[in-house]
């Protein structure tokens, strides 16, 4: 975790940028599923790796939040104390982050001497600073337990207008996010024995926000702008402001957590939402006893907060009014990045339900951790909820990472890697005059431009923004190796060949150097395959701090530099496998539970009734296809030796001499268009035909169809009873005249297909659309720099 050549703790640097990060402390009363992940800690660990490869000072801090009445609800059910849950799961959540690739300074925990001292110092300057005052308040008390009901350990019925939902807590409705007071539940019952409380008087301390309105509204004011709040940050504080602000409770009645050093209030502890906050403090205290440098440092030090849209007014009205009414010179956030719900499938994710996909359950998947970084942050709810669903998972895996990423760096270092004579031997070539060469001199120009947004994107925390850019320089790459045409370069035009993979190269390592904070695993991967030092190569800022580095890319990896072996970056995640686990995701987890425990009587059962064998060997038959096997002659039949290409249909018509003909005039790439003749009319309108993206097979032998000579063929899909067809369409983005691949497959088409050898005949068996609806290869899509090809509606049909 962290920065591994770190050994001291980081102290804030005069003179330089200091940023300090944290992410929403979580609690210990389940596994964290991955709306908690997105929400909070990966979203800060990828600003965090971005700040490090920008140079500044960084430090990420985060741990479990350990007291309070979730700890105390979820012992009760697990039958044992709140330490031991906190160790419980503290060790849970530590494994699940560093399995994710967290790469936090220090993940600590609440439940510790530096909380409490903290702690203690707070409350004491806020009494000395007449900031609290005391009252009496009604508290629900259950007469079968004998205690009263902190609010977690009562549910009930949101009582405001249009909610009603049946299930709210005392402290906050998870359906419509208000806050409440338990007291103000309809039908309120105790989480613990289910039975009715009744309302008895407690005497608790308050803080005094409406006293402290004027200050906290000033720094609002400032720091929202000057920060760049996100817009559901502001909107959400607003709220809160413009309903007036109340004097918040500040104690409960519980015996786990940060004892009141008060005479009066012994017998109570600090409610969690003035405690967890102080836990940032607190956890930087356990990593550098010179905690003061960074949160006393306002001056010197930038501090970014990140967290669930449920948690934004204890940091933007609460954390900020506790630490103003110090009076102390605290650092207050700077930036606060707010996401909204990531919802499960067809409902909500819920660690306390136990509804969705959790952290441990990811590591079973055997999906890799680079691609569940990169589908959650391409899915991160900035401004409103979006949906995990295996489905996008598998179409982002497919397509996005195996068809354009994975795609554009293995064409690239597998035809390095090629023996001399077919490559350059693993070795990198020099490459004088690349400014000249003009399509490398457009090229750059685009990266250069695509790094400049990424960076501002990045410095304003628009986290998706920045990987969708970065993914931009993929396409890029992968339009600029299909323009190139560098496997007929590499025959006809040496020099311009070289020129074209050095260029390439450079991009393979900009890529892994901006995807870095996105899916670092992938960047480690890609830097040993090119057999260079990640951390010698990590950075987005040269001595000068500026970027002209990307504007020449083909200077990044020396000439004569051997790369590594490449190999695949990605797998294809197959739709068996998909259907499998959203089967195995579904319910709560208490139902996963019922159907292993069932699955294993059921197994246990059948063994029973198992004939066991005598342990005597059978000896094999030998087939004659065994004995006698003869030898390949015939050259193997690759979906590489098919020319297909995106074409655009510039003209279509109807053919003069034949109803159920078009004939179309149809840009390739080629300086004329080709005429091609399909049999379509009864399947697709004439209007239908205009001026669209088809996936054109153009190494056919040109064919004679009533009189007009058809040059090529436009490839579509059909049901089984041959009732309905539709193209085959490339996405709207992909590049007229790009030759169409299939990762995973290299090697260059036949100028003409042999119709003797029957090549187009033998592949086309294996072209259908899949049930996503993607044109696929066997389980291979169809790709382009823009993304995979796909047939409007039609699942497993077959593609000619």
């Amino acid at each position: 975790m962290g920065d591994p050549n770190q050994t001291a703790p980081k102290l804030p640097i005069p003179g330089k940028r200091n940023v300090l990060i944290t992410s929403a402390l979580p609690y210990v009363n389940n596994v964290p599923h991955l709306g908690n992940i997105i929400g909070c800690v990966l979203s800060a660990d990828v600003f965090a790796r971005y700040c490090r490869l920008r140079g500044y000072n960084v430090v990420y801090v985060c741990g479990t939040d350990e007291y309070g009445t979730t700890t105390e609800t979820k012992a009760i059910e697990e039958n044992c104390t709140p330490q031991e849950i906190c160790d419980k799961y503290h060790a849970l959540h530590k494994e699940v982050y560093d399995w994710f690739d967290i790469s936090f300074d220090k993940f600590g925990r609440t439940s510790t001497p530096e909380q409490t001292e903290v702690c203690q110092a707070i409350f004491q300057k806020l009494w000395d600073n007449n900031w609290l005052s005391e009252d009496t308040m009604q508290q629900l008390f259950c007469d079968t337990c004998q205690r009263f009901l902190a609010d977690r350990l009562v549910e009930g019925t949101c009582p405001h207008e249009g909610c009603n939902y049946d299930s709210a807590r005392g402290d906050q409705c998870e359906k419509c996010g208000k806050l409440l007071n338990p007291t103000e539940l309809k039908d309120p019952r105790c989480k613990a024995c289910q039975n009715t409380p009744r309302i008895r008087d407690t005497k608790h301390l308050f803080l005094e926000l409406p006293k402290l309105e004027g200050q906290l509204r000033e720094y609002i004011d400032k720091m929202s702008v000057a920060g760049s709040w996100s817009q559901n940050a502001i909107n959400t504080t607003q709220g809160w402001l413009k309903d007036g602000l109340k004097a918040r409770c500040i104690t409960r009645d519980l015996k786990w957590g940060v004892p009141v050093p008060h005479e009066n209030y012994k017998d109570k502890v600090f409610y969690v939402w003035f405690d967890a906050p102080i836990g940032y403090v607190s956890i930087t205290a356990c990593y550098t006893p010179e905690w003061e440098k960074w949160w006393k440092n306002p001056e010197n030090v930038e501090l970014f907060q990140f967290m669930g849209k449920d948690n934004v007014p204890f940091h933007t009205v609460m954390f900020p009014s506790t630490l103003l009414g110090t009076g102390e010179n605290w650092t207050l956030m700077k930036s606060i990045s707010v996401t909204e719900y990531l919802n499960y499938e067809a409902g909500k994710f819920s660690k306390s339900k136990g509804i969705g996909v959790f952290g441990n359950d990811v590591k079973d998947t055997n999906i890799p951790v680079e691609v569940w970084r990169y589908y959650l942050l391409t899915n991160r709810p900035e401004v409103s909820d979006t949906l995990f669903t295996w489905d996008d998972l598998q179409a982002k895996l497919n397509s996005e990472l195996l068809g354009n990423l994975g795609n554009f760096i293995n064409r690239v270092l597998t035809f390095i890697a090629k023996p001399s004579g077919e490559g350059y031997g693993s070795i990198i070539p020099d490459a004088p005059g690349a400014e000249s060469h003009s399509l490398t001199k457009v090229s750059s120009e685009r990266v250069y431009k695509l790094v400049e947004q990424y960076i501002e994107a990045m410095e304003k925390v628009k986290l998706k923004q920045g990987l969708k850019t970065a993914m931009g320089i993929s396409t890029e790459g992968n339009w600029y190796l299909q323009e190139s045409k560098f496997w007929r370069l590499y025959k006809e035009d040496q020099p311009s060949c070289s020129i074209v993979m050095r260029y390439a190269v450079g991009l393979v390592h900009i890529l892994a150097c901006l995807l870095e904070p996105f899916i670092p695993s992938f960047s480690v991967e890609v830097f040993r395959q090119l057999n260079l030092h990640p951390q010698a190569q990590l950075s987005l800022c040269d001595e000068k701090r500026d970027l002209d580095w990307a504007r020449r890319p083909w200077e990044i990896v020396p000439a004569g530099h051997k790369i590594g072996n490449p190999k695949p970056m990605f797998e294809e995640l197959k739709s068996e496998r998909v259907q499998e686990l959203r089967e195995r995701y579904a319910g709560s987890q208490a139902d996963r539970r019922a159907r292993a425990e069932a699955e294993a009587a059921k197994t246990a059962d059948q063994l029973k009734k198992t004939k066991i064998s005598d342990g005597k060997k059978q000896k094999p038959t030998k087939s004659a296809a065994d004995s006698k096997a003869k030898p390949t002659t015939e050259p193997e039949i690759s979906i590489t030796r098919l020319d297909i290409r995106v074409g655009k249909i510039l003209k279509a018509q109807k053919h003069p001499d034949a109803d159920s003909l078009y004939v179309e005039e149809i840009d390739v790439g080629e300086p004329q268009p080709r005429t091609v003749v399909s049999g379509l009319v009864k399947f697709i309108p004439l209007e239908e035909m205009q001026n669209r993206l088809v996936c054109v097979l153009c190494n056919l032998k040109p064919a004679t169809m009533r009189g007009i000579k058809s040059h090529a063929m436009v490839l579509a899909a059909s049901n089984s009873d041959h009732t309905k067809v539709e193209l085959v369409e490339p996405p709207k983005s992909a590049i007229v005249g790009e030759r169409v691949t299939f990762p995973g497959f290299e090697g260059e088409p036949d100028d003409v297909l042999n119709p003797k050898k029957k090549v187009w005949e033998t592949l086309q068996v294996d072209l259908h659309s899949d049930a996503n609806l993607v044109a696929c290869y066997k389980d291979i899509p169809l790709t382009t720099s823009a993304g995979v090809c796909k047939v409007a509606s039609i699942s497993n049909g077959s593609i000619r």
